[in-house]
Formats: structure tokens, sequence, C-alpha cells
């Protein structure tokens, strides 16, 4: 099973931001058992969005050359519930590089803008055709911004 946590992105990677949304369906696996009668988006779903967007930042910003994997959670912060129905607004910011072959980020998902997961987290950037096709990695980004 794959979950793939950003369903459209808002701002273009320029300046090492980006803007995404996630949109919480009750139809999703995860919500089945988390929990039945009262279903919550995991936090550690929320930050695997951020993570997420942060590899689209990279595959942007290196003509889809690059990808980010998530390594290190230097911070995160929970604060209150993701519940079906909610659109998350997601951003990540790229930091100072702590060294070659590494990103971190600093991000944050918001619900009605109230913020709900604050995070900073660093991992490898590492080529991208060793784990997607980068030209089915474009036409999925040109989905995700709504390019024509």
């Amino acid at each position: 099973m794959r979950f793939l946590l950003v369903d459209r992105i808002v701002e273009s990677p320029e300046n090492g931001k980006l803007s995404g949304i996630k949109n919480v369906a009750m139809s999703e696996d995860y919500l089945e058992h988390h929990f039945r009668d009262r279903p919550i988006m995991p936090g550690v779903l929320l930050l695997e969005a951020l993570s997420q967007l942060a590899g689209w930042q990279v595959a942007a910003a290196s003509n889809f050359e690059r990808w980010f994997l998530l390594d290190e959670v230097h911070r995160c912060g929970l604060y209150g519930f993701v519940l079906p129905g909610d659109q998350v607004e997601l951003r990540v910011e790229r930091l100072e590089a702590p060294g070659q072959g590494r990103a971190a980020f600093a991000g944050t998902g918001l619900v009605e803008g109230q913020k709900r997961v604050v995070a900073e987290f660093e991992g490898t950037v590492v080529a991208l055709e060793d784990l997607e096709d980068p030209d089915e990695q474009r036409v999925r980004y040109a989905l995700l911004v709504r390019a024509q």
C-alpha cells in the first residue's frame, strides 16, 4: 500500500518553498482503525505529508533529477486533530543544508488557519531515477500543480 498525501501543489518551489493541500476523506484506509468511532488522521502521516511535499520541492528544483528521503526529525509538534472532511494546508521551506547530499526543511500543516503540525526535519537527497521513473513523476507533478 502506498499513501500519496499531497493532493495539490499551490505554490511553486521558488526560493526553496512549496505549499500544498491534503484533503482528508472518510474513505482513507488508515482511518478505518484510527479510530473506528472517532476517525483521526495519524500525526505520523501529517509528518509524512510534509516529507512528501519536501520531496516535490527537491524534485521540481532539480528538474526531476533528485528526491528527498526523510531520515531525521529534529522537532515535531502536533496541535489538535485532523478529521475527515478537513483540508490540510501544507507548507515547507528549505533550510540551510546540513551537509553534502542532504537537505533540511521546516514544515507546517494548518486546518482552517489553525496549526495541526509543525516540524523541522532533514534527510538524504538521492537520484530520483533510483526510486521512480522521472518522466512519470513529471506527469504526476503537472497534475498536482494543475499544469495544462
